[in-house]
Order: structure tokens, then C-alpha cells, then sequence
């Protein structure tokens, strides 16, 4: 299984950043287009997809969160993060803001979940993460590191990058770096 490469990291604090297959968009996010910064206000997974039955549940790492519900196999895709392709102009005007859901896809194109998102969106950050993301053939896509059992939530290592301010990191697990961002 290849790596992701590293300009695939995530983009800056609480930012995420995804591919969206060419597909029209639901009309209740195209008010948030002409917005800096966009909260998801009713999440939720499209089984398009997801390649395991998830949920969004309130989380204790920040906000909520996006669970298993059934047992997912190691090494095994679990979700593509989709949402609109936008810019480095326009990533760095919607990249304003303490909460966004941004991810880079390259040098030029990056991803926002906020706008036509899968879920994937939602998965919160953690230092020892059960999931890695790759960016195949411009998706995004979420694949397990190790078997995942139902009623576990779903987190990766946001990885933002070292040159930018720090962000706390509330994973709590054993290995927790203190921070998002990468030393």
C-alpha cells in the first residue's frame, strides 16, 4: 500500500482536506460557499462512500466524532473524504477561522469537506490513530492500520505542519505529542 505523500498532510487547525468525485452538490451546503469558514451543522456519513456501516457521535476528543459500528478488518479501506476542489486562493481565504475542514490535495488543488462532504470530515485527530489517509489518482482515501472494533472512533494524525502556529492536541492517548502538528 503506498504512502501518502507529504504535501497530502492536513492543512491547518482543525482542517481536513479531501477529493470530491466530479458530482452535483446538496443544495443546503451552496450557501456556505461565499463563507470564510463553515461549520458542518448536521453531519452525516454517505454510504457512497464508506466502505462499513460508521455514525457521527458526540466525541470525547473534540466535538464529534465518526464511529464503527461493525468490525473493520486491518488494511482495508474504510472512506474516501470527498467535498468541493477548490484553489490555493480560495483554500487560503475559506482557511481563515479556528474551524474549518480543509485538506491538501497537492501543489495546487485542495479539498473541502465543509462543501459536499462524505463524513470523513468529521474524524478527529490522534497521535496513536487506527486510520492513515493516502491520496491515490487525486482521492482521498481513509484505509485502517489495524483492526478496528465496533463502538471505536475513528481518528488519524492530522500531521499540520510544523511551520505554522501550534495546535493542541486533546487525543490523550499514550504516545499524544502535545500537539497536532508534526515535530
Amino acid at each position: 500500500m503506498a504512502r501518502a505523500p507529504e504535501d497530502g498532510s492536513f492543512y491547518e487547525r482543525d482542517r481536513k482536506n479531501l477529493f470530491v468525485p466530479e458530482r452535483p452538490l446538496d443544495l443546503r451546503y451552496n450557501a456556505l460557499q461565499g463563507m470564510t469558514t463553515a461549520l458542518v451543522k448536521s453531519p452525516a456519513i454517505d454510504p457512497r462512500y464508506a466502505c462499513f456501516k460508521l455514525a457521527i457521535r458526540e466525541s470525547r476528543i473534540h466535538r464529534r466524532g465518526v464511529y464503527a459500528l461493525e468490525r473493520i478488518p486491518a488494511r482495508r479501506k474504510v472512506i474516501e473524504y470527498t467535498g468541493e476542489r477548490i484553489s490555493r486562493r480560495e483554500t487560503k481565504r475559506r482557511g481563515q477561522g479556528s474551524l474549518t475542514y480543509l485538506f491538501t490535495l497537492d501543489d495546487y488543488w485542495t479539498i473541502d469537506g465543509a462543501v459536499g462532504g462524505s463524513g470523513a470530515e468529521i474524524i478527529n485527530h490522534s497521535c496513536d490513530p487506527n486510520l492513515a489517509s493516502c491520496i491515490r489518482q487525486g482521492h482521498i482515501l481513509y484505509t485502517s492500520k489495524r483492526v478496528i472494533e465496533p463502538g471505536e472512533e475513528l481518528t488519524v494524525d492530522y500531521r499540520f505542519s510544523e511551520k505554522i502556529e501550534a495546535v493542541r492536541c486533546r487525543c490523550r492517548t499514550a504516545k499524544c505529542r502535545g500537539t497536532i502538528n508534526l515535530k
